[in-house]
C-alpha cells in the first residue's frame, strides 16, 4: 500500500490542480465506499483549503449489484427525482465536483443489458441540465480513480486481493505524476505541453483526418470553426482545471454527419459495468450502418439504440502509443485510463466548447454546424502503434499527423 504521504499528496492534487477549488466554494464528491478512507484525505483538505460545505455521494460495486438483481423493472427505468435536485442545486451554487471512479469492470456481465440499458438511459435523461454544466465548463469538475479490490484484482489476476490494490496504486501513482516532488509543478509542465499540441491543431485546422490501422480505415471531416482542446480547461468563472487525471490527449469533435469507413476497436470497453470487445462499426454519412463484436454486441446494439445521437461521432481524440498509460503496459478495464493509452472516439454527445462559441448555441444552431447530439458519450479506443492519421487541408494538401502510433508533427517545437 502506498503511504499517507502520497494519498495526501494525491488528495491536494485532485483539488489544486484537478477542480482547483476556490475558498467559499462547495464541493460534491461521488466516491466509492471502499475508498473510505481516501476520501475522509479529500474532504479535510477541501475543508483546510476553504471549502464551504463537502457532500459525498457514496457508491458500492455490491448494493449496486444487488439493486440490479433483485428490484423491479420499473424501479430500474427511473431515475430519482431526489438526485437530479441534489446535483442541480450544488451546479447552480457554483460547486466543483470531483468524482472518484473504480468500479469492477465485470460488475454487471451477468445482468440482462436491457435493465441496464433502460437504468443508463432514465439516468442521462434525468441528469440533462446537470450534464450541461460539466460539458459546457460552466463549472470545475474531475475524474479520478483510486484502487478498489474486484478492479485491481481484474487488472493483477494472478495476485493476492492486497498485493494487487498495491500494484495498482503504484501504477496510478506514476502515471498521474504523484511519485514526483512536485506533482502540481509537473502538471503544470505537462499541460503546457498539451497545450502546444493543441495550438498546432488549431493553426492546421484540418478539414478532414483519415485514419489507417488494421481493421481500421476512417475519413473524418471536421467542422467548421472546430477548436482543439486538451490537458486544462477554464471554466465559465475563469478558473483553471483538469477534467480528466490522467490525461494525455488533444481533442475535438467530427462532423456528425461527415464520417466515413470502419473503425476497430484496439482495447475492450467497460460499459456500465459490462465489457465490449474486439468490436468494428461501419459509418456512411455520420451513422453507424453496421456493428459486430467479439464480446458484448447485445450491449454494444443497447448503447447505439439509446438514441440517434448515439449512433454517431461526439469526439475526437489523439494520444500518442508512447504515453505514460500505454508504456505502463497495463490494461486497466477503465475508460479514464485506457482512453489515455490510445487515440480514441466517443459515440454521443460533443462537446459544446469544441467549436467556435458553442456554448452560447442552441440545440437546432449546434446541429446546423455538425454538432452531434446525445443523452450519451461514451469513448472507446482504436489507436495502435500501427495507426498513422492523415490531416487534409482545406486545398485539397494532405500532411502527415501521426505514423506508428506517434506525433509526426513538431509539438515540442
Amino acid at each position: 500500500m502506498v503511504s499517507q504521504q502520497i494519498q495526501e499528496k494525491y488528495a491536494e492534487l485532485a483539488l489544486r490542480t484537478g477542480v482547483n477549488l476556490q475558498k467559499g466554494q462547495a464541493l460534491m464528491i461521488n466516491a466509492p465506499l471502499e475508498g473510505l478512507d481516501f476520501t475522509k484525505l479529500v474532504v479535510r483538505k477541501a475543508y483546510e483549503l476553504g471549502a464551504k460545505d463537502v457532500h459525498i455521494n457514496w457508491v458500492d460495486d455490491e448494493l449496486t449489484l444487488l439493486k440490479y438483481e433483485n428490484a423491479p423493472e420499473e424501479v430500474i427505468a427511473e431515475y430519482p427525482e431526489w438526485k437530479v435536485k441534489l446535483h442541480d442545486t450544488f451546479a447552480e451554487d457554483g460547486a466543483a465536483v470531483l468524482n472518484i471512479r473504480s468500479t469492477n469492470p465485470d460488475l454487471l456481465k451477468d445482468i440482462d443489458p436491457t435493465r441496464v440499458a433502460k437504468a443508463n438511459k432514465a439516468a442521462a435523461l434525468a441528469m440533462k441540465n446537470f450534464r450541461k454544466y460539466t460539458m459546457n465548463d460552466k463549472i470545475t469538475w474531475t475524474i479520478i480513480s483510486i484502487p478498489t479490490g474486484d478492479w485491481a484484482q481484474k487488472i493483477f489476476p494472478d495476485k493476492s486481493r492486497e498485493d494487487a490494490i498495491a500494484s495498482l496504486w503504484d501504477a496510478i501513482v506514476k502515471i498521474v505524476r504523484v511519485d514526483q516532488e512536485d506533482p502540481i509543478a509537473a502538471w503544470d509542465a505537462h499541460n503546457e505541453t498539451l497545450k502546444t499540441a493543441r495550438e498546432i491543431l488549431n493553426v492546421k485546422n484540418y478539414k478532414k483526418l483519415v485514419f489507417t490501422a488494421p481493421g481500421t480505415n476512417l475519413e473524418m471531416e471536421l467542422p467548421e470553426g472546430h477548436i482543439w482542446k486538451g490537458g486544462s480547461a477554464v471554466s465559465e468563472k475563469g478558473i483553471t482545471f483538469n477534467p480528466n487525471m490522467p490525461t494525455e490527449e488533444v481533442f475535438s469533435m467530427p462532423h456528425k454527419y461527415g464520417v466515413n469507413g470502419t473503425i476497430s476497436s484496439t482495447k475492450p470497453l467497460n460499459y456500465g459495468g459490462s465489457l465490449i470487445d474486439n468490436f468494428t462499426l461501419t459509418f456512411k454519412d455520420g451513422k453507424v450502418v453496421d456493428f459486430k463484436a467479439e464480446q458484448g454486441e447485445d450491449t454494444l446494439k443497447h448503447l447505439l439504440e439509446t438514441d440517434e445521437g448515439a449512433t454517431r461521432l461526439g469526439e475526437i481524440a489523439l494520444v500518442p502509443h508512447e504515453s505514460p498509460v500505454s508504456q505502463s503496459g497495463l490494461l486497466f478495464y477503465n475508460t479514464l485510463f485506457d482512453e489515455n493509452a490510445s487515440c480514441h472516439v466517443a459515440l454521443g454527445k460533443a462537446y459544446p466548447t469544441n467549436i467556435k462559441d458553442g456554448s452560447g448555441m442552441t440545440e437546432e444552431e449546434l446541429d446546423k454546424h455538425g454538432v452531434n447530439d446525445s443523452l450519451t458519450h461514451v469513448d472507446f479506443m482504436f489507436g495502435s502503434e500501427q495507426l498513422d492519421i492523415d490531416g487534409v487541408k482545406a486545398d485539397g494538401t494532405t500532411e502527415a499527423v501521426f505514423r506508428n502510433g506517434t506525433w509526426a508533427l513538431d509539438i515540442k517545437g
